[in-house]
């Protein structure tokens, strides 16, 4: 078992109804393959099922299992839960996954590669490493030979071979047209000899074990031979007329063709300009003519398609005459005429659907006159269709036509074509689509034969292809047309196999199959399927499937002529295909060639590296790259003879297998036909003369070169050379550069083609100069094609010779100087890190290559080293090409984790985050990427991770941020300097930054990205195993969804370079201190919590009292950041006033008192610390530096004036019992612009009747939905949008929650007061804590709750009720109708005071709630059926809408974030009172709604949840990006679950 970073894990995300059918997914054995829950699917039991056996059991396609889920959390999270495959078996499989009663929501396959192993040693031989070629088994000669004839494969540098078919023969003697497909080839016995497959068996294992080469050979399924012996006793097994008739049209064209083939050959067309040899366009003119004048009337195949008329106009009449009604079950009363085709293809065989005859024409009575009115209709209507018909298969005959005359033209016209000559039975006109194994009759006497199944079940249809077909369609089963229309490029020599549906459809010929798929996989190491695009695919899946059980790890190449990416992953997902042939023949010059290595493996040069558990990419297809396959022309007679060493030389640099055929290397000038080619191949002879025709060795050809580049191929793969550049340097010079990432090697091959014959084009006699970045260590090999005197290429008659006018002239392993290629190499510099040479060629000529291996220059090579050496601390991937540094710099000589576990919190805000306006204060700022944009933080998530993560998976190189780097040193020196300058252990890791960049600064440019990315990654995964080691045990083992929510305390808690909290007590114990960078003096710096970023972040609007007590037990209890809680909590006591928490902050001395929340929010927030923290209690006892005794007085010094926290709680309860009403101070337009005059008297008191705390006014907006008009035009300037005076739900909840607890408190003697003395009608009153307590016990329902019910007591508006089932939002507002408004706040009553709601009725306004207000992200602030309701928020509006204008509906339907959490609490809390189902489904929502938090969170660059959102959760640009309250809600929920 690997460890598990060294482990290499994919995770694919499952989205709901997300087919990934023709997406590629390609693994290798040993891997982990993870499915994990989308966003779409979180919530849901998903279920996952896969083929992928168990182990020790055997693979079934059909046989499907659930995974389990993991749950590396623990909790009730879907975030983190996967299922996981450990991948150790080759082969394709199949997952796809469900819920609820969709057992299929989604799937696709999944292909892992096999492992290929050769020599004694059993040593692997990665793909990368193949280099095949190809053999014509039938030129191999006998088995004894063919150790001497294969030996040319192993002395040119081939480890694969591929072979033809090796079975016996059919008569065309094509390679790919087999006779039997169980027996071995009798041609390779020698006399008194009888070879079988255990013989081919032990050469292939012999050429395993001592030459360390594999052995694959073609498995054909889709045709064999025609002369077949078992086609004979088993003629089901192809297409003939009895299993599947509707060939039957075509095959009587096709006889009638080759009627005319034999009386065109005779001579009898001449006096019809047709003459048995074809040679001009008037020939093909008679063609045509004969076609439409003698054969088409003759043979009439449009009466295999039509209707008898008179006969089923008499048959209908006698049913009218009968009285006969259509029988409505069959027609559904629907009219229209059914013809049945006739599945027997008689003619007129087809009939009428009388049930649809009936229906559709209905006499006006039973009449003679009326019955005979009826058949004429019917009968005009059947002449019609059989006209239709008629001229149905007149565009057919068009086609074939067509199709004939273009047959003829290439056959004996065109220059590319085979030019047969004249019209003969052996060559006839068209080659025969049927095979026909009777003497000739006549053509009348052929047409009877179609009455006798005896006859015709041996009519068999040929294969072939069809141009532009679809692979997924069989153009022989019924529905196809192309045997009528001579669409089929026909192979005569082979019959079309009709395997059916499966092997009930036709056994004898699937177990056939069987047994010859079980042969070859028996004796080889893979197969090669030809003419895969048209096997059916569940035969080739069988076959396929039958070939792994014998031999596991199969290798399993195609090729494919689909034209479409996506078409081909059809085929190589589901059949599991590791390679798709492609050649190099397909370029139509250099550059083409260059692109296709480009395109087919390896990654960039300077490419990132991943991590190894990332996502699963979808891949393309493995290649096996081809410079030539045997089927296809011959490049020397398309480009010339010189390109063959340059191509194959691009071909061997490819990141992929490649490889030849045999004959390229020897430059055998024409293609060595499989069909055709009877001669044998030479046989290896180390000292062969050029001129020798039996026999070739090194000097033969390119043989030299080709050994050369398959040895470097092999090399680069197995060294990890897999990153590759290619580069046109001109016209005809391609240069590709293989790069190992570890070690910093390369090696780049400049290659001069000749695409075009040096004889009649002109090539230019200089290349033009290389640069070469590094230091080029050696030339690998150089080569050229060169002229030599042996004589001019003659065919010979025995052996496939080839071209003896040319050799290679190869140099290897020399250095620069004695290379005869180069002219001089000189070295010019680029800048401190660059070291380029600057390479001029001399004999750089068309058909030549050199090949350098470059390392970076020695210095830049160490540096390298050294950085690889400090990398490895992190992962031991980095380990390879590290050097230890002899004496470390001081910075580096500790650990990176060691220093970061001195940080505290708050550094590592400075260390991760920080927006602009946070850095400006210190005079920094944000780092801005010219021509892109700023980062959105100064530390490492601004830049680097946020945006990096989106570079890294798809190597975007040419990202700005990639270029910026490779242009300056700018980023590194940002990141490092902005810590250098803080002190104490941020500095120290600054330095260590600083250190590794001076490293990196020396090396070359276009590796600077990688690195960078590579320190960046370390550190930032360090920070953050620092932060949540830091945190509480729920953080520490929360899952990753809890732990990115977790990092919001870090980017929302910081200390800024002013106080922004007022002084608390110094008796008070771990309070931080730091030297004030502005007065020398030491003062506290105690955390803040900031209200959102970017726009409430820094200065007076850092902290807001109502948000800060909103966000603290979400960011800083649940954190377990207790301290710093303590410390807010204490700062904020300090301040109270009028009996009041400020709002606006502003360090105590700017603070406005102008809300009614803040304080009851701040006393929850007492009450959640002191149930949260261990002896969290003792916070009651607390000393408070109080900076407003009294509240007209100026600011007191700290330590003044101080008392116990208890003594100021019961100091707010008390002034609210009393009635809390004054003016604000300053009171105008320099606090607030918008304010009117009446707006700046607060008022708060509690109403005796109800004992709801109340106040407010239509001027001002005390609670959290505190929008003031501003819009003059509109007129709604001074007007707040949501003033909710009265008593506002959430406060009604929030005070019942904090009386509830003091008398709880004052019952266990931690508080010291019961109730407080208030001045009632000019009398001091005592009023109990507990009174108060349960008159709003008893108050809350009858005030608040909206029955609907008619005659409801309680009710004093209900001409007000629109929705029943609620709770109101206010009681008592000024404007009666906003009480009845549907808004999320009263679930925020819910969970601080569940014990005021019945759960009955609790439950009914969560659904109406969930059904009306609950959208993707956030809470709609309205009702949306409310007349004001809109949910779009501008602020920069304004116009006449007085509900719009300048941003007034910001409460009046946008979907703010944090009362979705209050929401979801509501919802588990009541859920759980109703019993298990209910709150299973409670479970299934929340998780739901939570996932898109989620999506969100790992999406936004700036790593948080917003503040709210536009309807429907679209984004508003005016929401500050990541908000405190946001996130804390949101991590509140999780806490609960």
């Amino acid at each position: 078992m690997l460890p598990q970073h060294l482990k290499q894990i994919r995770v694919l995300m499952l989205n709901d109804k997300e087919n990934l059918e023709k997406t590629l997914f390609r693994l290798e054995q040993g891997f982990e393959l993870q499915f994990r829950l989308g966003p779409s699917l979180q919530g849901r039991r998903v279920l996952v099922y896969t083929n992928y056996p168990l182990e020790g059991q055997r693979y079934e396609r059909n046989n499907f299992r659930v995974l389990v889920w993991n749950y590396p959390s623990g909790r009730e999270d879907d975030s983190d839960k996967f299922c996981s495959l450990d991948l150790k078996i080759a082969g394709s499989y199949q997952y796809y996954f469900g819920y609820g009663d969709v057992e299929k929501s989604g799937g696709g396959y999944i292909v892992v590669d096999p492992v290929l192993r050769v020599g004694e040693d059993n040593h692997v031989l990665p793909l990368d490493c193949i280099s095949i070629q190809t053999y014509l088994s039938k030129c191999l000669g006998h088995l004894d030979d063919w150790p001497d004839r294969l030996r040319v494969a192993k002395e040119s540098g081939y480890n694969m071979i591929h072979f033809t078919p090796l079975q016996t023969l059919g008569e065309s003697r094509s390679c790919y047209s087999l006779a039997d497909q169980l027996s071995f080839n009798p041609e390779f016995s020698p006399k008194g000899q009888s070879y079988g497959w255990e013989d081919v068996g032990a050469q292939v294992e012999k050429l395993r074990k001592e030459w360390n080469m594999l052995c694959i050979t073609d498995v054909v399924y889709n045709h064999t031979a025609a002369n077949s012996v078992w086609l004979k006793e088993h003629p089901e097994c192809g297409y003939n007329l009895v299993n599947s008739p509707h060939l039957r049209p075509a095959w009587v064209l096709d006889r009638a063709l080759w009627h005319l083939t034999t009386r065109v050959a005779a001579g009898r067309y001449e006096a019809k300009g047709l003459p048995a040899n074809i040679t001009n366009e008037s020939h093909l003119n008679a063609i045509r003519s004969v076609l439409w004048q003698d054969v088409y009337p003759q043979i009439k195949l449009w009466e295999f398609f039509q209707v008898k008329v008179e006969n089923a106009v008499e048959q209908f009449r006698i049913l009218l005459q009968d009285g006969t009604k259509p029988d409505h079950s069959k027609t559904g009363g629907k009219k229209g005429l059914r013809i049945i085709q006739d599945p027997e293809y008689r003619r007129y065989g087809n009939t009428v659907d009388m049930d649809s005859a009936l229906e559709t024409f209905v006499p006006h009575s039973s009449s003679p006159q009326h019955t005979e009115e009826c058949c004429g209709w019917l009968r005009q209507k059947l002449n019609e269709l059989n006209d239709e018909q008629h001229h149905i298969v007149h565009q057919h005959q068009e086609q074939a036509v067509n199709c004939i005359v273009g047959n003829v033209v290439y056959e004996r016209l065109a220059d590319h074509g085979p030019k047969l000559g004249p019209v003969t039975k052996k060559n006839p006109l068209v080659t025969r689509y049927f095979t026909f194994p009777y003497q000739d009759l006549t053509l009348e006497q052929e047409m009877q034969l179609l009455n006798q199944p005896d006859k015709i079940c041996n009519f068999l249809a040929h294969n072939g292809w069809v141009m532009g077909d679809d692979p997924l369609r069989n153009f022989a089963e019924p529905g196809s047309n192309v045997y009528i229309r001579r669409e089929l490029v026909c192979w005569g020599d082979s019959v079309k196999l009709r395997y059916g549906k499966g092997p009930e459809d036709c056994p004898y010929l699937w177990a056939h199959m069987q047994e010859y798929t079980e042969i070859t996989a028996k004796y080889f190491h893979g197969v090669r399927l030809d003419n895969c695009h048209s096997t059916p695919l569940h035969v080739a899946e069988f076959m396929l499937d039958v070939a792994r059980t014998v031999c596991p790890n199969l290798y399993v190449v195609a090729e494919l002529f689909t034209g479409s990416e996506e078409l081909d992953n059809i085929f190589v997902t589901k059949l599991g295909i590791s390679s798709l042939i492609r050649e190099a023949m397909s370029a139509g010059d250099s550059h083409e060639e260059g692109r296709l290595v480009y395109r087919y493996g390896g990654e960039p040069v300077g490419a990132f590296v991943q991590p190894s558990l990332r996502p699963l990419m979808p891949s393309i297809a493995h290649a096996m790259f081809l410079d030539v396959t045997h089927d296809n022309e011959c490049p020397i007679q398309l480009r010339s003879a010189l390109d063959s060493l340059p191509s194959s030389a691009i071909v061997s640099m490819a990141c992929c297998a490649t490889g030849s055929t045999r004959g390229y290397d020897e430059l055998v000038p024409h293609q060595i036909s499989v069909v055709k080619e009877e001669r044998f191949y030479p046989k290896w002879n180390p000292s062969a003369s050029p001129t020798s025709t039996g026999e070739v060795g090194p000097q033969s050809g390119i043989i030299a070169g080709k050994l050369a580049l398959n040895k470097l191929h092999q090399e680069l793969a197995a060294q990890g050379f897999i990153q590759v550049y290619v580069d046109q340097v001109d016209a005809d010079i391609v240069a590709i550069t293989r790069h190992c990432p570890s070690t910093h090697q390369s090696v780049v091959s400049v290659c001069r083609t000749a695409f075009w014959n040096p004889k009649t084009h002109q090539y230019d006699t200089n290349a033009p100069p290389m640069f070469i970045p590094g230091k080029i260590e050696e030339v690998v090999l150089e080569a050229r094609t060169v002229k030599r005197h042996a004589g001019s290429y003659k065919k010979d008659d025995n052996y496939i010779n080839g071209m003896p006018e040319y050799t290679v002239e190869i140099k290897e392993h020399i250095s620069l100087q004695e290379s005869t290629v180069v002219k001089q190499a000189g070295v010019t510099s680029k800048g401190p890190s660059e070291f380029v040479q600057e390479i001029t060629f001399q004999k750089l000529t068309p058909g030549s290559v050199i090949a350098f291996r470059v390392s970076l220059d020695p210095k830049a090579q160490k540096l390298v080293g050294v950085l690889r050496y400090y990398l490895s601390q992190f992962s031991p991937k980095y380990r390879r090409g590290s050097v230890a540094d002899e004496n470390p710099p001081e910075a580096l000589q500790k650990p990176l984790a060691q220093l970061m576990s001195k940080l505290t919190l708050a550094d590592l805000n400075v260390l991760l985050f920080r927006c602009d306006a946070e850095e400006q204060e210190d005079g920094g700022g944000c780092y801005n990427i010219p021509g892109w944009e700023s980062l959105k933080y100064a530390g490492l998530q601004g830049s680097l991770m946020s945006v990096l993560a989106d570079i890294r998976p798809n190597n975007d190189l040419g990202h700005p941020l990639c270029a910026n780097l490779r242009q300056g040193d700018w980023l590194m020196d940002f990141v490092s300097n902005r810590l250098i300058h803080k002190e104490g252990p941020l500095a120290q890791v600054g330095q260590w930054l600083g250190t590794m960049f001076n490293y990196l600064k020396h090396i070359p440019r276009y590796l600077i990205p990688c690195y960078f990315d590579a320190i960046l990654v370390s550190t930032y995964t360090t920070a953050l195993d620092a932060t949540i080691k830091l945190m509480s045990s729920f953080i520490q083992n929360g899952s990753s969804f809890v732990r990115h929510l977790a990092l919001g305390s870090v980017q929302m808690c910081g200390v800024g370079r002013f106080p922004a909290l007022p002084p608390i007590s110094m008796k008070i114990e771990d309070v931080p201190y730091c030297i004030s960078p502005i007065t020398g003096q030491k003062e506290q710096c105690c955390v803040s919590l900031a209200a959102g970023l970017p726009h409430f972040s820094s200065g007076i609007f850092r902290c807001w009292g109502r948000d800060t007590f909103i966000a603290l037990r979400g960011l800083m209890l649940v954190t377990g950041r207790h301290t710093e809680a303590r410390n807010i909590i204490l700062a904020f006591a300090g301040t109270l006033r009028h009996g009041l928490i400020p709002n606006l902050l502003g360090e105590g001395r700017c603070a406005r008192y102008n809300c009614r929340d803040a304080v009851w929010w701040w006393l929850q927030c007492i009450q959640d610390y002191a149930n949260h923290v261990p002896q969290g209690h003792d916070i009651l006892r607390c000393p408070v530096t109080r900076m407003y005794p009294n509240d007209d007085c100026e600011p007191y010094k700290p330590g003044e004036v101080e008392q116990p926290l208890y003594d100021v709680i019961h100091e707010a309860l008390q002034r609210h019992l009393e009635g809390i009403s004054f003016r604000e101070r300053n009171a105008g337009p320099k606090i607030d612009m918008n304010m009117r005059d009446e707006g700046f008297s607060v008022v708060a008191k509690v109403d005796p009747a109800t004992g709801f705390v109340t106040g407010g006014n239509r001027f001002n907006c005390g609670t959290w939905m505190d929008k003031m008009g501003e819009s003059e035009r509109a007129r709604n300037k001074g007007m707040p949008a949501t003033p909710r005076d009265g008593a506002a739900v959430e406060i009604v909840g929030l005070s019942k929650s904090a009386i509830r607890w003091v008398v709880e408190l004052h019952a266990k003697g931690l508080f010291p007061y019961n109730g407080a003395k208030v001045h009632r009608d000019g009398k001091e009153v005592f009023i109990s804590y507990s009174q108060w307590n349960q008159q709003l016990q008893q108050s809350f329902e009858a005030g608040f709750w909206v029955s609907g019910v008619p005659d409801d007591p309680n009710e004093k508006h209900p001409d007000l009720v629109h929705k029943k089932g609620i709770y109101k939002d206010s009681y008592g507002a000024s404007s009666p109708w906003c009480d009845y408004q549907l808004r999320p706040n009263f679930t925020i009553a819910m969970v601080v005071a569940p014990e005021l709601f019945t759960v009955e009725r609790a439950w009914e306004a969560l659904e109406m709630a969930e059904k009306k207000l609950l959208g993707p992200l956030g809470m709609k602030t309205l009702d949306p059926d409310d007349m004001v309701y809109c949910g779009v928020y501008d602020n920069a509006l304004d116009n006449d809408n007085y509900n719009i204008s300048k941003g007034f509906n910001y409460h009046q339907g946008p979907e703010w974030l944090w009362p979705v959490g209050y929401f979801l609490r509501a919802k588990l809390y009541f859920a759980k009172k109703l019993g298990e189902e209910t709150y299973a489904k409670a479970v299934t929502l929340v998780k739901n709604v939570l996932s898109r938090h989620y999506t969100h969170l790992e999406r936004s660059p700036w790593k948080g949840l917003p503040e709210l959102t536009n309807e429907n959760g679209q984004y508003c640009p005016f929401s500050c990006e990541t908000q405190a309250w946001s996130v804390a809600t949101v991590l509140e929920v999780l806490y609960d679950l």
